[in-house]
């Protein structure tokens, strides 16, 4: 019987529930990772469960967010992270070693594992065959406490691959063309599985870079198969006992359980240098349709492209250039271990002696942490996001584009085309070493002692109560289509700080949409959020749902949900409703005074279905339903995650 590579992860790993699309199931986790922009909430929440020790095989803590120390904060967030992974057996990543993706995938990726992270583009490790996934804090503080991770069982894309990359295009190129076709939504409720011819011409980094930028199409993961490419890759890491073969089997669209939902076929010969225009990963255009347009700054690094393969290729490109006297490049290398490859052979001499900036490996600029644009700038970045906002300045214009496309451009001072290149193609030839840079001197492994240290910024979580009978409140805000985690709570450097203290933070909830906003929860004691499409897509950051939650908001209505946002939502007690009807969105204004009553008295299947919400102002009554499933309901109605873990430890 065949089957893809999805079923074959979710059957290996299955603990409760049945492998059927839309089902809830529970599957084992075998690792975890965190980021210390999120790391905090996390173990606050490992510390609220009470356990003795943590039930992974592997469990990483990774500093890379929240870099700069220009006050105490962020030095006392990484104390506590540490403090708490050496009590319970979590390896700690120091700041200074790189981003946690580039980091897990070179350390810890292991074919046939399943990972979950606090990070949206935790799906990266999918290009060796992990069934790897972004989650929610709390999520994954149970993954590592209780061993399994909650998940909706998706519908599976394959994406098959034929021909061959033309030298001046990338894997970045690659999935920028798939969010052309796809679109920020396109993905969810899928994940997106690789296939085909074409993977053979793709390293492990490139399926990497393709994997991770899964996130931006909606997707639940990305996965890659196993195969020679990968143990090439974990042989030049020094891990070929971490390799296994796994593939898809060649009939996996034979039998109706196991069959592909849906197949997209992309012939990499067609595919040219593309670029996000502002302010979405999905606005994709051929940078050869606005080649010229000036530039001031160029961003290399991130998650999304700052390997071993993608830091060669721009120093090659820029060795013996000059960057243009108007534009500032800086590049933020993915780990210690690629710094000092770079280091060692020359390049990073090459880079600098063109004028480029090198930072920490970290995550940087790509989260808002430093560097942000002049007013009314234009910023060509290799990350992953372009969300207005999100690089520090309002009003400045991020392109997303490949690493070839940006260090070309930032020689010209002009968005250019690596076709410029086309003539002297042996810049873009990079040979992979056999054996890769491999040092630990960044990690340091828990002995199980010690006390937990923690800074007067690190504020307790909120916790929710259980589902009252009636809930009545205003509409205290009502957005359009596409509200990301970024426009519910910011990301800057001047806001990342915060993230341990939830009632400074939610001073700034929302603030680039309505300024008012933050007053008017507290003057109303909360109420309803009404929402468009897509809402809360982007970063996995579950603050998104812990600052409504303490500003006392009971439930959002939208049109639809982004998937892990939802989840931070169930998890937190909060109600993610979606109208029954779509074109009720229309009928509801900010200030209209809602009610849902005998909420004690509804079935679960009513909760899923159709519950009535009476508008009071307006005097009509609109029908609503609960975005998720019966284990969800449960949730909601005890109040999230943390109350029904408590319960159940009490009952046993």
């Amino acid at each position: 019987m065949g089957k893809t590579l999805t079923m074959k992860l979710l059957e290996s790993h299955l603990l409760e529930g049945k492998l059927l699309v839309g089902e809830d199931v529970k599957v084992k986790v075998d690792q975890t990772l965190t980021q210390d922009s999120t790391g905090t909430m996390v173990y606050l929440q490992l510390l609220a469960l009470n356990i003795a020790k943590i039930k992974t095989e592997c469990s990483v803590a990774y500093i890379d967010h929240n870099m700069l120390q220009a006050g105490f904060e962020n030095a006392d967030d990484h104390e506590f992270i540490r403090s708490v992974a050496n009590r319970y057996g979590i390896i700690y990543s120091k700041a200074g070693n790189g981003i946690c993706h580039q980091l897990h995938l070179e350390r810890f990726s292991k074919p046939g594992k399943v990972l979950i992270g606090s990070d949206s583009h935790t799906p990266t490790c999918g290009a060796v065959c992990m069934l790897a996934i972004g989650a929610g804090g709390l999520d994954v503080a149970v993954g590592m406490s209780h061993g399994f991770y909650t998940i909706k069982v998706p519908k599976v894309m394959n994406i098959q691959l034929t021909g061959s990359l033309k030298p001046w295009v990338s894997a970045k190129d690659v999935i920028l063309y798939i969010l052309k076709l796809l679109t920020v939504k396109g993905g969810v409720g899928y994940i997106l599985e690789y296939s085909g011819e074409g993977l053979n011409y793709l390293s492990v980094t490139d399926r990497a870079t393709i994997a991770n930028m899964g996130a931006e199409v909606g997707a639940t993961t990305s996965i890659f198969p196993s195969d020679e490419v990968t143990l090439d890759y974990f042989k030049g890491q020094g891990r070929p006992e971490d390799y296994a073969p796994l593939t898809a089997d060649f009939e996996a669209n034979e039998d109706r359980r196991y069959f592909y939902d849906e197949v997209l076929k992309i012939n990499l010969d067609e595919i040219e240098p593309l670029t996000a225009m502002p302010h979405s990963p999905d606005q994709v255009r051929d940078v050869k349709d606005i080649t010229g347009l000036k530039i001031d700054q160029v961003a290399i690094g991130s998650c999304t492209n700052s390997s071993y393969k993608d830091l060669m290729r721009v120093a090659q490109i820029l060795k013996g250039k000059k960057v243009a006297e108007h534009v500032s490049l800086v590049i933020s290398p993915g780990s210690s271990n690629i710094l000092k490859m770079l280091a060692d052979n020359g390049a990073l001499g090459d880079l600098i002696a063109s004028g480029a900036r090198i930072l920490e490996a970290s995550c940087g600029p790509c989260i808002g942490m430093g560097q942000a644009p002049k007013s009314g700038g234009v910023s060509l970045r290799t990350f992953n996001r372009n969300f207005r906002g999100r690089c520090g300045t309002d009003s400045a214009s991020v392109y997303l584009v490949s690493p070839e496309t940006a260090a070309i451009s930032a020689i010209y001072g002009v968005l250019t085309s690596p076709e410029a290149l086309a003539n002297d193609q042996s810049v873009l030839d990079v040979v992979l070493p056999s054996h890769f840079e491999i040092q630990n001197g960044y990690f340091i492994h828990p002995n199980g002692i010690g006390e937990i240290i923690t800074g007067p910024n690190i504020k307790p979580f909120p916790l929710n109560a259980p589902l009252m009978d009636v809930i009545i409140g205003e509409v205290i805000l009502k957005t359009g289509d596409h509200i990301t985690t970024d426009d519910i709570v910011p990301s800057s450097a001047k806001l990342l700080p915060l993230r341990s203290n939830v009632p400074e933070l939610s001073k700034h909830c929302f603030e680039g949409i309505d300024v008012e906003f933050y007053n008017r929860a507290i003057e109303k004691k909360g109420g309803f959020i009404v929402g468009g499409d897509n809402y809360g897509q982007g970063s996995s950051r579950e603050h998104a749902a812990l600052v409504p939650l303490y500003l006392g908001v009971k439930a959002v209505i939208a049109k639809s949900f982004a998937r892990i946002h939802k989840a931070n939502l169930i998890n937190s007690g909060i109600l993610p409703l979606v109208f029954a009807n779509i074109e009720a969105y229309q009928s509801i204004e900010l200030g209209d005074v809602l009610t849902v009553e005998q909420l004690d008295h509804i079935s679960d299947d009513e909760f899923l279905n159709g519950i009535r919400v009476q508008n009071l102002t307006k005097e009509t009554t609109i029908i609503v339903k609960l975005d998720g499933s019966i284990q969800d309901v449960a949730l909601i109605k005890i109040g999230g995650q943390i109350n029904h873990l408590k319960q159940l430890a009490r009952e046993v």
